[in-house]
C-alpha cells in the first residue's frame, strides 16, 4: 500500500444533521429548521404559515408560495431540531474519534449559530464560543478541523427577508461571516472549504421534475454570487493566515458513464459532467469560467449580471486544494432507460454491471479512482475525498454490538482505489468517510440510514437514548488507521 505519511484519515459530518439545539443559545432559525422527516418512498417537506395566516407544507427543494414564511408546525416531526445532539456530546464524540486514531475531522459551522439573523453587526458569543471548544477538544488529541463555512443551513432572515442566494447582498454578509471566523479561530483550524457541494444548485434540473426553465436561469445567477463570496473569502483568508488551506467542494466527481458505446450517449455523458460537474469546479479551482459556459448559458438563455470585479474577484480567489464527495455513479443515456438508479443528487440509469444498496446507490469503487484521475489532471492541486459511505440499515444487537461487514466492505474497497490513485500520482491529502458517527440523512430525514462507525440510539421518531455504541467497522477502521492502510482486514 502506498499511502504517504501524514496522511490524514478521518470521518465527516455537518452541523444540521448532527448538532441539535436548534434554538439554544442565541441561535437563529436556518432553513434546515423547517424541514420534516421522510423516507426512502416519502419526500421531507418544509413546513410554512402562507401569508393570509395558513399553515403548509412544500417539497423540501420547492419554492414556497409568495408571502409564505417557514414555520415549525405542531404535528410534525422535524429531526435536525434535536439531530444526535452532537452540540451536548461533542467531548464524548471526539474521543471516540480520538480512539480510532483520526487525524482530521470534518464539520461545518452554523451560520445562524455565529449571526443568528446573518445581518448583526456583532457575532453571538457563546456561538463562538461553542465552536472554540470543539476545536480546543479536537486539538487536544492532535485532530485537525476540516471546516465547511457553509453546509445548506442558511439563517431563515438573510433567505425570506433578502431573497437568499438570488440575492448580491450576501456575498457581503458571507464574506463579513466568514471573515469572522478565520479572525477567530486562527491558530485553531488550519483547512477550510468554503461552500459544501456547491454545485447542488444546477443538479437539481435534473433531480426534480418538471424543473422550470426561469428557475435555472437563477440558479445559474445564484450560482456566480457564491462563487464570488467564495473566491472573495479565499482571499481574505489567505490576508489574514497565509497557512490557510482553503478549498472548494463539489458533489459527487465525475459521475457518470455512458450506458451505451452510441457516440449520442457519449456526448451526452460530457455534456452532463461539464455542466453538473466542471462548471463550478473550473471556476473556484481556476479562477475563471471554462469555455463551455457561454453554450450553457445559450442553452438556458441566461443572461448573467457579471461584472469585471466580480471577474478579478474570481481570478484572485482560486482555491487551494479540490475536495469532494463521492458516494456511487450512474449512466446518462438517449435511449429510453428501464431502470434508474438513486444517488447523490444525481439521478441517472443503472449501470448493468454493478451492485445497488436498499437505497439505489450504487457500488463503484472504481469509478473513485477514475474521477480522482480525473479531477487531478485537470486542477494539478491536491485533492481529498471529503464525503464517501454507505446508508444502510444496522441491527444493534442485545450485547451492544453492531455487525456491518457491508460497509467494512464498501470503506475498504474504496480505499483500495485511493491506493491506486497513489500509484497513478494522484496528490490526495485526506479521505473522511461521511457520517463518521450516525446522523440524520439529509436526503431522507431518516435515522435508520446509518453511515457512521459509531451507532446512536436514536429512532426515525425521535426516540431513543442517544447512547453512543461502537460498531464492527469501528475496530476495522481504527486498524486501518494504525496501519496507514495497510491492514485492510481481507
Amino acid at each position: 500500500m502506498s499511502f504517504p505519511k501524514g496522511f490524514l484519515w478521518g470521518g465527516a459530518t455537518a452541523a444540521n444533521q448532527c448538532e441539535g439545539a436548534w434554538n439554544v443559545d442565541g441561535k437563529g432559525m436556518t432553513i434546515s429548521d423547517a424541514t420534516t422527516a421522510g423516507t426512502l418512498t416519502e419526500p421531507r417537506y418544509t413546513t410554512y404559515i402562507s401569508k393570509d395566516g395558513k399553515p403548509g407544507k412544500a417539497m423540501m427543494f420547492e419554492e414556497l408560495p409568495e408571502g409564505a414564511h417557514r414555520a415549525v408546525l405542531d404535528g410534525y416531526y422535524y429531526p435536525y431540531h434535536e439531530g444526535i445532539d452532537f452540540y451536548h456530546h461533542y467531548k464524548e464524540d471526539i474521543a471516540l474519534f480520538a480512539e480510532m486514531g483520526f487525524k482530521i475531522f470534518r464539520m461545518s459551522i452554523s451560520w445562524a449559530r455565529i449571526f443568528p439573523k446573518g445581518i448583526e453587526e456583532e457575532p453571538n458569543q457563546a456561538g463562538l464560543d461553542f465552536y472554540r471548544n470543539v476545536f480546543e477538544e479536537l486539538k487536544k488529541y492532535n485532530i485537525e478541523p476540516l471546516v465547511t463555512i457553509f453546509h445548506y443551513d442558511l439563517p431563515v432572515y438573510l433567505e425570506e427577508k433578502l431573497g437568499g442566494w438570488n440575492n448580491r447582498d450576501l456575498i457581503y454578509y458571507y464574506e463579513k461571516y466568514a471573515e469572522t471566523l478565520f479572525k477567530e479561530y486562527k491558530g485553531l483550524v488550519k483547512y477550510w472549504l468554503t461552500f459544501n457541494e456547491i454545485n447542488n444548485v444546477i443538479m437539481m434540473k435534473s433531480l426534480l421534475p418538471n424543473y422550470p426553465f426561469e428557475k435555472v436561469q437563477k440558479d445559474l445567477q445564484l450560482l456566480h454570487y457564491e462563487f464570488v463570496a467564495s473566491a472573495r473569502a479565499v482571499k481574505r483568508a489567505h490576508e489574514i493566515d497565509p497557512n490557510y488551506v482553503v478549498g472548494c467542494m463539489i458533489a459527487g466527481g465525475p459521475s457518470r458513464y455512458p450506458l451505451t458505446c452510441d457516440p449520442k450517449d457519449v456526448l451526452l455523458t460530457q455534456e452532463t459532467l461539464q455542466e453538473n460537474t466542471y462548471y463550478s469546479a473550473d471556476v473556484m479551482a481556476q479562477g475563471e469560467y471554462p469555455y463551455f459556459a457561454q453554450r450553457i448559458w445559450r442553452k438556458y438563455k441566461a443572461n448573467l449580471e457579471i461584472t469585471d470585479q466580480d471577474l478579478q474577484d474570481l481570478r484572485e480567489g482560486a482555491v487551494d486544494m479540490v475536495t469532494y464527495s463521492y458516494y456511487c455513479t450512474n449512466c446518462a443515456s438517449t435511449h429510453e432507460v428501464k431502470e434508474k438508479a438513486g444517488g447523490n443528487l444525481d439521478m441517472g440509469a443503472k449501470n448493468p454491471y454493478l451492485t445497488y444498496s436498499d437505497w439505489g446507490w450504487s457500488f463503484d469503487p472504481d469509478g473513485l479512482r477514475y474521477s480522482l484521475n480525473e479531477f487531478y489532471a485537470r486542477y494539478h492541486k491536491p485533492l481529498m475525498v471529503v464525503e464517501n459511505g454507505l446508508g444502510a440499515v444496522d441491527i444493534l444487537e442485545k450485547d451492544g454490538s453492531i455487525h456491518d461487514p457491508y460497509r467494512i466492505e464498501y470503506i475498504r474497497e474504496h480505499i483500495k482505489a485511493m491506493d491506486k490513485a497513489f500509484d497513478d500520482g494522484v496528490d490526495l491529502l485526506a479521505y473522511t468517510p461521511w457520517g463518521c458517527i450516525d446522523l440524520v440523512s439529509a436526503s431522507t430525514g431518516e435515522m435508520k440510514k446509518r453511515y457512521g462507525f459509531i451507532y446512536v440510539d436514536r429512532d426515525d421518531t425521535g426516540k431513543g437514548s442517544m447512547k453512543r455504541y461502537k460498531k464492527d467497522s469501528f475496530y476495522w477502521y481504527k486498524k486501518v488507521i494504525e496501519t496507514n492502510g495497510k491492514d485492510l482486514g481481507d
